[in-house]
């Protein structure tokens, strides 16, 4: 009985922002999902991940270790994921990148802070930084046929993470006033990208149900077990590997959707993993917490 109260208080919280959204557009009221997410990508997420990386008690052994076996995961998993993508005669600018990258940011930085406080946000968003450099360059290349280095360069977040990382490196400290205007900013991230993923969610029309079924089935296993297996042979500690296996099993990210909506991919078909594996993932993710808390 401990272990459900203790995963419902973890995921619980995620959940209901979530709904907060879902409900928000259903009951007809505004949503400006572009506004708001260029407010929480352009500047609340990178506040949160600059102060994270500069604040983190992390040794820098363990974050270059985390930060090379998240690499290591995300090939693996695209390894993986072009099989099954060969195998099952699917497109592969449509197909492989969802399969690749998951919802590391809106849902797998609140749940790594809730179920393993600010150690495992600190290990939460160096995948996720990993994440993101990986969707905008490899991903982005896979879904539009080529890569764009200008983009990656303009990107706030990729500043951040490397002013961060460099931050922590030198072991710097910017002023505490800053640091605390800073964080304030950064605390908008999380229910922001909560809220904007039910909206997100809500707005999208689930397509070819089946096949979406299988495939977040497929995603979710292959994700896990490489994950678990790079955690292992990384020789990751306890709350590092499990934040791996958690942020690596995540379901499909919306940016995923954009992405293929925008370079002319089948949309339909990424909007119906999306959802899908969404929704799949209320029940996949407490019972991934359950045995990794």
């Amino acid at each position: 009985m401990n272990l459900v109260t203790t995963v419902l208080e973890i995921v619980a919280p995620v959940f209901i922002l979530a709904g907060l959204g879902f409900a928000w557009v259903r009951l007809g009221f505004e949503y400006r999902v572009e506004f708001v997410t260029r407010l929480g990508m352009t500047l609340a997420v990178p506040c949160l991940v600059f102060v994270a990386l500069m604040e983190t008690t992390l040794p820098a052994g363990a974050v270059s270790g985390a930060a090379l076996a998240a690499l290591a995961a995300h090939g693996g998993v695209t390894v993986a994921s072009f099989v099954i993508v060969r195998v099952m005669r699917l497109e592969l600018r449509t197909y492989l990148a969802p399969l690749i990258f998951g919802n590391t940011g809106n849902l797998g930085l609140p749940l790594a802070l809730f179920a393993f406080g600010a150690e495992g946000l600190s290990y939460a968003v160096i995948v996720f930084a990993v994440t993101s450099f990986l969707s905008f360059t490899f991903g982005l290349w896979l879904v539009s046929g080529g890569g764009s280095l200008r983009r990656v360069v303009q990107e706030p977040l990729v500043a951040a993470t490397v002013l961060g990382a460099i931050f922590l490196w030198q072991g710097w400290q910017t002023p505490r006033f800053l640091t605390n205007a800073i964080d304030l900013i950064g605390q908008m991230a999380i229910p922001l990208m909560l809220i904007t993923l039910g909206v997100a969610v809500a707005r999208l029309s689930p397509g070819r149900v089946g096949r979406a079924v299988l495939l977040t089935v497929l995603k979710f296993v292959v994700c896990a077990s490489v994950a678990w297996g790079t955690a292992v042979l990384f020789g990751l500690g306890p709350v590092a590997a499990a934040v791996l296996i958690m942020q690596m099993s995540t379901p499909v990210a919306v940016t995923s959707y954009l992405l293929a909506e925008k370079y002319g991919a089948q949309s339909d078909a990424v909007a119906g993993l999306v959802v899908v594996s969404t929704v799949m993932s209320v029940g996949t993710l407490p019972l991934l917490l359950a045995f990794l808390v």
